[in-house]
């Protein structure tokens, strides 16, 4: 877990606006408001990735973002409260790459939050081309297919463990 915790966050009662207490409940202290009795539980952050391979190449896409700005990664991305997976990582990877893809299947699900602003989880999709052109989009500035043998500077513990096992 991240040095960071999402509980820690959390002042207020979102229910009737009370200033919380740290209790023990649950087997945790967790934000508890003292006059309704709410108990805040952290939900997991999930992201979602394509992976894309064609002719021994994998599609990276380089972050222009911290953490990790300037490697490179799959494209992915955060699910949307009630979004498929599969769609999510579709939707990233149009968002990103420029490139309409089609999810073929499931590669793995990564657990272990990097960063306080990170995924709990990353799913992990292979996925194929159907339409489009290749170019940088949303929170990457290139895009790009690279052998697996020479890749660029990856980000991530995720991206690095999937094309470590291909």
């Amino acid at each position: 877990m991240a040095k960071e915790d999402r509980e820690d966050q959390v002042n207020f009662c979102i229910r009737c606006g009370a200033r919380v207490e740290r209790r023990e409940r649950f087997g945790k202290v967790r934000p508890v408001c003292p006059a309704c009795g709410w108990i805040y539980f952290a939900d997991p952050k999930v992201a979602a990735a394509a992976l894309i391979e064609q002719e021994g190449r994998v599609l990276l896409v380089r972050r222009i973002h911290p953490p990790y700005q300037g490697c490179w990664t799959l494209p992915a991305g955060f699910v949307n409260a009630g979004e498929d997976p599969a769609r999510a990582a579709e939707r990233e990877c149009l968002e990103e790459t420029g490139l309409r893809v089609r999810v073929t299947g499931l590669f793995d699900i990564i657990a272990g939050r990097e960063h306080p602003r990170g995924a709990d989880f990353v799913i992990v999709y292979r996925a194929e081309v159907v339409e489009g052109h290749l170019h940088a989009g949303d929170d990457a500035d290139k895009a790009a297919f690279f052998p697996l043998h020479t890749l660029p500077p990856l980000a991530f513990h995720a991206t690095k463990k999937v094309l470590a096992s291909l």
